[in-house]
């Protein structure tokens, strides 16, 4: 008989993945695709919705393939994606009428400017948990509206579909049946409310977005519906969807009250399990929903880098100083310190808890001697930096981790982890499976396939494959971090207040 398992699709920001889980967690077989990243504009960012599609079907076929060469049987698949990203899409010809505007994208920016004001972005945070800023789908639905000719009558008459890219390839997997998403994909958007658990009509208002645009909104747990069955020879339920940070929070089963994991992609995300409580941050922060099954919501406060392994492709692609990812830690390893050398990685504004869209990156402290371990060296401790930031946030706000579970393609390099559990002054815990976003979403498909009794059953499953213990003295953090203040001051577009 074969060995039941599952397919989780995880469409990220620079490539579509796939990976075939067993009931034991374990990676069974995978493939993985990079696509174009498309840059129109100064902030501006776009995908090919069908070079997503096309690639996503690429690499869930492969992995399909190969595991059932294996004698293994795909049972159920689960889906997670990169969240805030755009498309919208013809009803009936499935097309997308513009390309997709990536979360990274700060196009929008003016119009968030214009939309915000103290009582503005109080109602915002109170209803959706979020801020008015471009990284939300929001103003992104309303921009593709008003620059496409026609796009805002379609859509106000239903003959246009929005959707995160969850939905999106939800709606291809099925032949366009279903125009659906998850609760912590539609909480991203800033029209849905987390408290009502709905599209807010306020907030739909507000941003102008027409409500027969939106999917259906399900549990992170439900029946999807089933894939067309030419696409892998037989119709597969899909049961499974959740957010691609949010997932890794479940793929590191942070189910506990005040467990709290970052992973490392293009981006870096910080997420702490608040438990049944939407808890407001006083300190710039998110609050957001961490899963919702069986009808019950469990909540998160979230903090957002919006670069992070974008700063070690710049090495490698736009400048050229690396071959591979993988050099960066043998040239931080070469120099005994920093040198002075600071990286603020604003390529994109700086997300939390500064939410500055105008800021831009800016290396600082170069000197005649400085080179490649220099450049690598402060974009690996770039990102520990930002994760300080994020966590005294947190702290401010009455949060003060014991412990990180960290993920994603960067934790691979120990001497980033080191660097970040110095920086940070708790342990860091790296899992058996780095890549706990796309485990996440097979575990939430396997929960919902009866593969798993409960979330408790799942979190048995968790194992740590290395421990990071600080060991940092206290005065060369304080000169590392005020260095590191200073840079981040300088590429502010505006002062910092004084929750910021």
């Amino acid at each position: 008989m074969a060995e039941a398992c599952i397919l989780a699709i995880d469409q990220g920001t620079t490539s579509s993945r796939a990976i075939v889980f067993d009931r034991g967690g374990n990676p069974r077989a995978s493939a993985q695709k990079e696509f174009r990243q498309i840059y129109p504009a100064d902030g501006w960012v776009e995908h090919d919705p069908e070079e997503i599609w096309s690639s996503t079907l690429s690499v869930a076929r492969a992995a399909f393939r190969d595991a059932e060469s294996k004698g293994l049987e795909v049972k159920a698949i689960g889906i997670t994606n990169q969240r805030e990203t755009t498309v919208v899409w013809d009803r009936q010809s499935g097309r997308a009428i513009h390309d997709a505007i990536v979360w990274q994208d700060r196009r929008t920016a003016d119009i968030c400017n214009r939309l915000s004001s103290p009582d503005v972005e109080q109602t915002v945070a109170e209803r959706s948990g979020l801020r008015i800023d471009p990284y939300f789908s929001a103003t992104k639905i309303a921009w593709i509206l008003d620059h496409v000719e026609g796009a805002r009558l379609k859509a106000e008459g239903g003959d246009l579909a929005f959707g995160t890219i969850d939905s999106f390839l939800l709606w291809r997997l099925t032949g366009g049946r279903v125009h659906a998403t998850d609760a912590t994909n539609a909480c991203r958007t800033g029209l849905y409310n987390i408290h009502g658990m709905a599209w807010d009509p306020e907030l739909l208002r507000l941003y102008r977005v027409p409500e027969a645009l939106l999917p259906r909104v399900e549990d992170c747990t439900a029946d999807f519906g089933m894939t067309e069955p030419e696409l892998f020879g037989r119709a597969i339920p899909i049961l499974g969807m959740a957010g691609d940070q949010q997932a890794a929070a479940i793929g590191q089963t942070c189910f506990q009250e005040g467990s709290i994991k970052s992973t490392y992609g293009t981006g870096c995300f910080v997420i702490l399990n608040t438990g049944k409580q939407a808890v407001l941050s006083r300190n710039r922060l998110l609050t957001t929903i961490c899963y919702r099954i069986n009808g019950e919501t469990t909540y998160a406060i979230e903090g957002s880098i919006f670069v992070s392994g974008a700063t070690v492709q710049w090495l490698r692609d736009s400048l050229g100083l690396i071959k591979r990812a993988s050099d960066t830690e043998a040239l931080a390893r070469s120099t005994e310190s920093n040198s002075g050398v600071y990286l603020v990685p604003a390529f994109t504004g700086l997300g939390a808890p500064h939410w500055d869209s105008a800021a831009r990156g800016a290396i600082f402290g170069l000197t005649r001697d400085t080179g490649p371990a220099q450049f690598a060296r402060a974009a690996l401790e770039a990102v520990c930096y930002q994760t300080r930031d994020l966590l005294e946030a947190m702290a401010e706000d009455g949060v003060r981790p014991t412990a990180l579970r960290v993920d994603g393609g960067m934790v691979a390099n120990d001497w980033m982890l080191q660097f970040l559990a110095d920086i940070l002054d708790i342990r860091v815990d790296r899992p058996e499976v780095p890549e706990t976003t796309a485990l996440g979403a097979a575990y939430l498909a396997g929960l919902q396939a009866g593969f798993y009794s409960s979330l408790d059953d799942i979190a048995a499953k968790w194992r740590c494959q290395a421990q990071f213990q600080p060991q940092m003295e206290k005065s060369e953090r304080r000169r590392l971090l005020a260095g590191w203040d200073a840079a981040v001051a300088r590429v502010r577009s505006q002062p910092p207040t004084s929750s910021s």
